[in-house]
C-alpha cells in the first residue's frame, strides 16, 4: 500500500500531453547529490555528444539550474532575430563553460604573436610562419577599421602593452583591459576558427583549380582594350578564413 509519505512534495507540477515538469521539488538533499554524482560520472564517460548534453540538462534540473527564457516582438521576424541572438548567445555560453574565455575583440589571436616567433623553421614552414603571423592581426585590424580608425595604428598599439589582456574596444571607443570591458571570446570559438582557416588554407595548397565567378570588366577599359592585342586578365577575389582575414586577391596581368 502506498502511503502519503511515500509521495514527494514539489511547488509547482506541470503536465502536458508530451512532458512533466517538476518545479521545486523537495526531495532529500543527500538523494539528490548522490544522484548529480552519478549522472557527473556518466557525463565523463560517454563519447556521445547528444548524451553529453542530455544528461548536462539532466544535471542542471538536479541543481536546480533551468531557466526559461520567452522571447517577444511586435512582428513574428523581429522574434525569429531575437532568438538566433539568445540561441547564439547560448551556444557562446556552453562554449565558454567547456573551454573557459579569452580577451575577446582580436586579442587572444594577436598575444599568440609572441608564441609564434619563437618557432624555428626554414623553407615553406617559414613562409608559412610568417603568413600566420601576419592573419593573426586582421581580425583585430577588421574591428578598428570598421569602428573608422586604421586597423594597423590600433594593432600596434595594443602590441606595445605589456598586459595579456589589454585590447581595445571598438563600441566604447577606448583602451584598456577586456575582461574588465566586458568584451570576451569563447576559447573553444577562437580555437575552431583559426584550425577551421588553417584547414581550409591547406585545401586550397592541395587544390589543382578553383572555380570562381568570371571577372566582369569595368566600363574604363573598353577604350584601353582597343589599343592592345591582349586584354588584362582580372585578379581572384580573396577568400576570407573562418573569421580570420581575407586572402589578398592576385593583382590583374596587364595585356601585351
Amino acid at each position: 500500500n502506498v502511503e502519503l509519505s511515500d509521495l514527494g512534495v514539489a511547488k509547482k507540477i506541470r503536465i502536458d500531453s508530451e512532458n512533466t515538469t517538476v518545479v521545486q521539488g523537495s526531495g532529500k538533499k543527500a538523494e539528490i547529490e548522490g544522484r548529480a554524482a552519478l549522472i557527473r560520472a556518466e557525463i565523463l564517460k560517454t563519447d556521445s555528444e547528444y548524451d553529453r548534453e542530455k544528461l548536462q540538462e539532466r544535471l542542471a534540473k538536479l541543481a536546480g539550474g533551468v531557466a526559461q527564457i520567452s522571447v517577444g516582438a511586435h512582428t513574428e521576424t523581429e522574434m525569429k532575430e531575437r532568438k538566433d541572438l539568445i540561441d547564439d548567445a547560448l551556444a557562446a555560453t556552453r562554449a565558454a563553460i567547456e573551454e573557459g574565455i579569452v580577451p575577446g575583440g582580436g586579442v587572444a589571436l594577436l598575444r599568440c604573436l609572441p608564441a609564434i616567433e619563437k618557432l624555428k623553421a626554414t623553407g615553406d614552414e617559414a613562409h608559412g610562419l610568417t603568413l600566420i603571423k601576419s592573419v593573426l592581426e586582421m581580425p583585430l585590424r577588421t574591428i578598428a577599421e570598421n569602428a573608422g580608425l586604421d586597423g594597423a595604428v590600433v594593432a600596434n598599439n595594443v602590441k606595445k602593452s605589456k598586459e595579456k589582456s589589454y585590447g581595445y574596444d571598438a563600441l566604447n571607443d577606448r583602451y584598456g583591459d577586456m575582461f574588465e570591458f566586458g568584451v570576451v571570446d569563447p576559447t573553444k570559438v577562437v580555437r575552431s576558427a583559426l584550425q577551421n582557416a588553417a584547414s581550409v588554407a591547406c585545401l586550397l595548397l592541395t587544390t589543382d583549380s578553383i572555380v570562381v565567378d568570371a571577372p566582369k570588366p569595368k566600363e574604363d577599359d573598353h577604350h584601353h582594350d582597343d589599343h592592345h592585342d591582349g586584354g588584362g586578365m582580372g585578379g581572384m577575389g580573396g577568400m576570407g578564413g573562418m573569421g580570420m582575414g581575407g586572402m589578398g586577391g592576385m593583382g590583374g596581368m596587364g595585356g601585351f
